[in-house]
């Protein structure tokens, strides 16, 4: 069995107009946020044996908060524009080239690319992954090569407002 956790970045700032999206940072919302998801996950023993992003700014972010929280090294974190830029199809691909070594992953994106996703693999639908919203989905498989739609289960969704 593999264990993949998705996580759509924290809140982002949209009130620099002259930031591209890929610029975009965290506002202090998902400066709050992220640290108190990152907790959660360690209250439940997550420990990621592999980190990887989407190189933008608000993902990298996340993910390096989530990472100092679960001490996973950042500098291992791997960074794919293909996260940003592709679908869900392209995050199966990634998936799919993960190394056997590893059985439990940490992936952080964005919407709707991760909601897609995490449907695609979990047969669950989930209307909208929330800013620093968590899914735990444990796939069925032996080999990530063998990940593929409706082969992980939902486990759980963890989200900020589901703790305050």
């Amino acid at each position: 069995m593999k264990t993949l956790y998705l996580v759509r970045h924290a809140k982002s700032d949209w009130g620099n107009a002259l930031a591209g999206d890929f610029e975009r940072t965290l506002n202090e919302r998902g400066m709050k946020n992220a640290p108190f998801m990152a907790a959660i996950l360690k209250q439940k023993k997550v420990t990621p044996e592999l980190v990887i992003t989407s190189p933008a700014n608000r993902a990298c972010t996340t993910a390096e908060i989530f990472c100092e929280t679960l001490g996973y090294p950042k500098e291992m974190i791997q960074k794919r524009i293909e996260i940003y830029e592709g679908g869900a199809r392209q995050l199966l691909k990634i998936v799919q080239q993960i190394n056997e070594s590893c059985t439990t992953v940490m992936l952080f994106g964005h919407n709707p690319t991760i909601t897609d996703f995490s449907n695609l693999l979990a047969g669950y639908h989930i209307d909208s992954l929330v800013t620093c919203g968590v899914v735990r989905i444990d796939l069925e498989i032996k080999s990530w090569k063998d990940a593929a739609p409706d082969t992980g289960n939902l486990i759980w969704y963890e989200f900020p407002k589901k703790h305050h």
